[in-house]
């Protein structure tokens, strides 16, 4: 069965250039095998679509011939695989070339994936790897906002050299190699033609310049294994599995590297009698037939204390009463979401002679 390339890439048989670009850059992303989740053979099948109708001149012949054009040869997922995966890890492939539509594999893949020790960034820098820490808060914490501290060991700059890996008072040299850019091209013949790379510099690993002597601390590496701690505003209203992001808080790669982001993921523990659902939350109360019956004034639990609510006479069971601004704060905002309150009317299952005799005296007053 002819596959539809279109249909893969979740675009339309008119979709621009950009669009397709675009509809490639985000599926790539959330399927690319080394993602957490990832999916190889989805992977294969989104390059594969790109392959044809990123290149003008294959997506012709695929929209005129479509399945014959198919069998004549598309990107698939056999000769020239690996070396598409080391092309999309920035490892450069050989022997293989791919046309990705006038798009930098940098483009493509350097802001995405993080690969061994640290991904690169679109300018060639060695980025660190991104952390995820938990904390665990009540759910007012959650609501109205709170401060916590989180500690952690990973790595970071050294503390000796600042990262540099010189040891101080080292003269600097600006590096031969790169001539200070901290990266380098490479011109790649393939059967497409020549594919220019830009990759990081080997001799100085993307610094731009060579220490004199290196940093003893850390052996002219940059980096050092220690302790950090963090002070984390907890924004009020946040919810149950929310992330806050630290940027540059995470891992150090090393000389000449950006660190990471250090994200902290949110475990609100429940509290009994609220139920949260976004920015609103609800409630419940029991109250007698009586008062359902005649009316009443009674107390209930909100967010910010024990506050009056009026029943109405007639109210019914399951009858449901809205109190403005006393639900979830709205991060960043003075708006606060709604209370809902149930009323549940509770219908006693055993009453006293007098009560049942009173009852059917009113029986027939009764008008509903």
């Amino acid at each position: 069965m002819a596959k539809d390339y279109y249909k893969i890439l979740g675009v339309d048989k008119n979709a621009s250039v950009e669009e397709l670009k675009k509809a490639f850059r985000k599926l790539a992303h959330q399927h690319h095998p080394d993602k957490s989740g990832g999916d190889e053979a989805k992977f294969k099948e989104i390059n594969e679509a790109y392959q044809i109708l990123g290149n003008e001149e294959k997506r012709k012949q695929y929209d005129q011939f479509g399945a014959d054009f198919e069998q004549q040869g598309g990107f698939g997922g056999g000769a020239g695989w690996e070396d598409f995966m080391r092309a999309s890890r920035g490892q450069g492939g050989q022997g293989t070339g791919f046309d990705f539509g006038g798009m930098d594999l940098g483009d493509l893949f350097g802001d995405m994936f993080g690969f061994g020790g640290g991904a690169r960034g679109r300018h060639g820098q060695n980025r660190g790897n991104d952390i995820q820490v938990d904390v665990e808060l009540s759910f007012r914490e959650t609501v109205f906002g709170s401060e916590k501290e989180i500690s952690l060991t990973k790595n970071n700059a050294c503390a000796v050299c600042a990262g540099s890996g010189a040891e101080p008072g080292s003269k600097l040299n600006t590096c031969a190699t790169c001539n200070g850019q901290g990266q380098v091209k490479r011109i790649q013949q393939t059967m497409l033609g020549a594919m220019q790379t830009v990759g990081i510099c080997p001799t100085c690993h993307g610094h731009g310049q060579s220490a004199e002597k290196s940093c003893k601390h850390c052996q002219g590496k940059g980096v050092a294994r220690s302790g950090s701690n963090y002070k984390i505003k907890i924004p009020a209203g946040i919810d149950n599995g929310e992330s806050i992001r630290l940027a540059g808080k995470g891992e150090y790669p090393g000389r000449g590297g950006q660190a990471g982001d250090l994200f902290v993921r949110v475990h609100a523990r429940a509290e009994a009698g609220f139920e949260r659902d976004g920015f609103d939350v609800y409630t419940k109360v029991h109250i007698s037939f009586i008062q359902a019956i005649l009316g009443d004034k009674i107390e209930i639990e909100t967010l910010d204390g024990r506050k009056k609510l009026v029943i109405p006479e007639g109210t019914q069971s399951n009858q449901q009463f809205k109190l403005k601004e006393l639900g979830i704060p709205y991060i960043n905002s003075s708006r606060r979401g709604q209370q809902f309150v149930n009323v549940i009317v509770d219908i006693p299952k055993h009453i006293s002679r007098k009560t049942r005799k009173a009852l059917e005296e009113l029986r027939g007053e009764i008008v509903n």
